[in-house]
């Protein structure tokens, strides 16, 4: 059995972790699997948004403890070296916009991925936790990257030390995530951003989020070039002559993504 599903939806390329009767943690097969189908997703031309979302009542629980502990498995070293930081990484440096549906615990390493995405939508009765310090560790998975920049140090710092859980609703409010949705209505209004995201322009879309990264680091002079460098870029793609053209003619345009 794959531990990671994947449909295709229109232009959306769905991706659901696939381990509900362990909460969706992950083992090394999945971790793996996972890298090789975001680097599908990337590779197809047709493919002009991803979404991820979780099979039964978790999300992502995070890392299967048994597989850490073993004295046979990959050791904490391989785990987040060749399972997590891979996955981090592609998810923030594939050009195509990534929607994240959290539809239950997203915890540690889940929780993490999760923030690497570019939308974040959560079911009401879904929460959050760096639940790392539970267990005398860190947080990884780019989480001591993504959460102090999404909601500031000193939450961020108070929230990875307790390990205290957080609803959606507080999520929300603190700017963790984009959305909360009622849990019947979670998939659906996922998919809807999706689907809108997949008809954009798509390389726009692509090098918004190639800026945003830079961001993290740049001056305000160093992205004000990079800002003038990516618009040139942008002027030059299919999409932009399109979106001009159709705003001139008052009608809708109709991207390609190129």
């Amino acid at each position: 059995m794959s531990l990671i599903k994947t449909e295709i939806s229109g232009k959306v390329f769905k991706i659901i972790f696939n381990r509900p009767e362990k909460f969706n943690s992950f083992i090394r097969q999945m971790a793996l699997e996972m890298q090789d189908t975001l680097d599908k997703a990337a590779a197809d031309k047709n493919v002009r948004c991803i979404f991820i979302t979780g099979e039964g009542k978790a999300f992502h629980a995070g890392q299967d403890l048994s597989e850490a502990i073993d004295a046979n498995g990959p050791g904490l070293k391989k785990i987040v070296s060749e399972h997590y930081n891979p996955i981090i990484q592609k998810l923030r440096a594939i050009p195509k916009p990534i929607v994240c549906a959290v539809n239950g615990v997203a915890a540690g390493a889940g929780a993490n991925i999760a923030f690497a995405c570019d939308v974040v939508l959560a079911a009401s009765s879904a929460s959050f936790i760096q639940a790392f310090s539970k267990i005398g560790l860190i947080p990884d998975s780019g989480g001591t990257y993504h959460l102090p920049r999404l909601i500031g140090i000193g939450k961020a710092s108070a929230l990875m030390m307790l390990g205290e859980k957080v609803s959606a609703a507080d999520a929300e409010r603190m700017g963790m995530i984009y959305k909360v949705c009622d849990d019947d209505k979670l998939q659906q209004e996922a998919m809807a951003i999706a689907a809108t995201l997949s008809e954009m322009p798509t390389k726009g879309l692509g090098l918004t989020k190639k800026l945003l990264n830079q961001s993290m680091f740049n001056s305000l002079e160093k992205q004000l070039e990079a800002e003038l460098a990516e618009q040139v870029n942008a002027a030059n793609s299919y999409d932009y002559t399109e979106g001009v053209k159709a705003f001139l003619e008052k009608r809708k345009a109709v991207f390609k993504g190129e």
